[in-house]
């Protein structure tokens, strides 16, 4: 290998260009850290609808790719089709997949193949995620391995979240352009279906999830989605490694959404957000009541069910109680009530990032009983803006939220639930006002919390582990 070692990033969406949902953070950030560490880092995604070419100073390459930059170098290409990308959604129309995703993505992966040749940039890896990129690793062991350009390139695939598998009709299959040997139970078919997923789990060299906790769990019948048996077979060439976060956005010392900015030395001015909030979400202004927030997906994997089982108690209980998120209508239809019921709450069904600013700032505890969460980055966030995270112990949650120990010893950062309970959910909530209660423990708590450093460095520096431990050849 090369002293400078070249990566090609591969993802449907990459902030600040296109974004669902935490890939999108992935993407837009970790390229960043890798070329702080001296790779050459490069990133092709589609080109949609909602991508701004003014504003990200998009330029013309060819007549099927744009180009910008990224962070001082790192250079992002925009795979064009008007077809298949000029839509108002990246792999949805109101909540229904598109019934072209296999066609849609299987252009962008060959394309993306296509496109490195063109430029001359062979990358000693290229990087994929999620299901959308999954053909690219098939590709290069079946369409593309008898090229020379190709034949060296190595591909690492990382899975954010299994539930998540770019299912698609058996019928599609010829849209990928392989050979109908693959279509079988050792290759993408997976019950009568594409699965594109199972695909890139099988071809990739090596396979990574957002947390080590998480490539665990995936291994197993509960949180394996059905492709438990494919990542035992892969454990060897398995590993989690935890996702960080932009402290750029992400710091209360900086960021311009909040009323006073404030920091791990100057932490008192947290409460001029907590009284702002309380303010603009019609809650009664007061810094001793406790405030739980919650920034989420109406979804049961968010732990949405066992929490809904909890809410009349834990909305009894001397506290507030801010929401912000949308989902499932069922979800909606309850916390309407909830906030009919109790005036102790504040319930924000839509999508608003300066209100979650704020939250994460203004709120006292932030609330996370997730089912399973590969990664997760509220807690990381709130840990930062010294809210302190309410946790269950799953995937990358475990990783990184230490339960705080009332009888002493080490000190946690968080409050950690393990059974998928209600009651265990209502007990923490309690644990959690009895040591707000106790203002010098909290004090202290919070400055563990603000303490606390997930920035992409240390995470970027396993990842070029990774990448040298391939066995690349010149």
């Amino acid at each position: 290998m090369s002293a400078k070692i070249k990566i090609l990033f591969c993802s449907s969406e990459v902030v600040p260009f296109a974004k669902t949902g935490g890939l999108a953070d992935v993407a837009g950030t970790l390229p960043l850290a890798l070329e702080e560490l001296g790779v050459e880092t490069r990133i092709v995604m589609p080109h949609y609808a909602a991508i701004d070419s003014e504003r990200f100073k998009l330029k013309r390459l060819d007549n099927q790719t744009s180009v910008a930059k990224l962070g001082k170098k790192v250079r992002v290409y925009f795979i064009e089709n008007a077809d298949y990308f000029n839509r108002s959604g990246l792999y949805q129309d109101k909540g229904v997949d598109y019934a072209d995703n296999l066609p849609r993505f299987a252009y962008y992966c060959v394309q993306t193949l296509e496109l490195i040749k063109r430029i001359k940039f062979k990358p000693d890896v290229i990087h994929c995620n999620d299901w959308q990129t999954a053909l690219i690793p098939i590709y290069l062991k079946t369409r593309y391995n008898h090229d020379p350009f190709y034949k060296k390139i190595k591909t690492v695939f990382t899975i954010h979240n299994l539930g998540y598998q770019g299912l698609c009709p058996k019928e599609q299959f010829p849209a990928t352009g392989l050979n109908p040997d693959l279509f079988t139970v050792d290759g993408v078919e997976f019950y009568g279906k594409v699965n594109l997923l199972k695909g890139g789990l099988l071809f990739a060299d090596k396979i990574t999830t957002v947390s080590p906790t998480y490539a665990k769990e995936i291994q197993t019948p509960e949180f394996g989605c059905g492709l438990e048996g494919v990542l035992q077979k892969r454990r060897h060439d398995t590993s989690g490694i935890l996702n960080g976060i932009d402290y750029q956005e992400w710091d209360p010392a900086k960021n311009e959404s909040l009323v006073k900015n404030y920091s791990i030395d100057d932490p008192g001015s947290k409460y001029a957000n907590k009284l702002d909030l309380q303010k603009i979400s019609g809650l009664k202004q007061n810094i001793d009541v406790p405030l739980l927030g919650m920034i989420t997906r109406l979804a049961d994997q968010k732990g949405l069910d066992i929490f809904c089982e909890a809410i009349d108690k834990i909305c009894q209980l001397p506290l507030q109680f801010i929401l912000l998120g949308t989902g499932d209508q069922k979800y909606h239809s309850l916390f309407e009530k909830v906030k009919k019921k109790y005036k102790n709450t504040s319930i924000n069904l839509k999508f608003d990032a300066v209100l979650a600013y704020k939250i994460y700032a203004g709120s006292d505890m932030f609330l996370m009983p997730s089912y399973y969460e590969p990664c997760g980055l509220g807690q990381l966030i709130s840990l930062k803006f010294g809210t302190i995270p309410v946790v269950r112990k799953t995937g990358g949650l475990a990783d990184t939220v230490t339960d705080y120990n009332v009888s002493g010893g080490a000190p946690g950062n968080g409050f950690v639930f393990t059974e998928y309970k209600s009651q265990k959910l209502f007990k923490a909530v309690k644990t959690a006002l009895d040591v707000y209660a106790d203002k010098k423990a909290w004090r202290d708590l919070v400055a563990v919390a603000m303490n606390c450093n997930f920035a992409w460095a240390e995470s970027a520096k396993k990842y070029v582990e990774l990448y040298k431990s391939l066995p690349i050849e010149k």
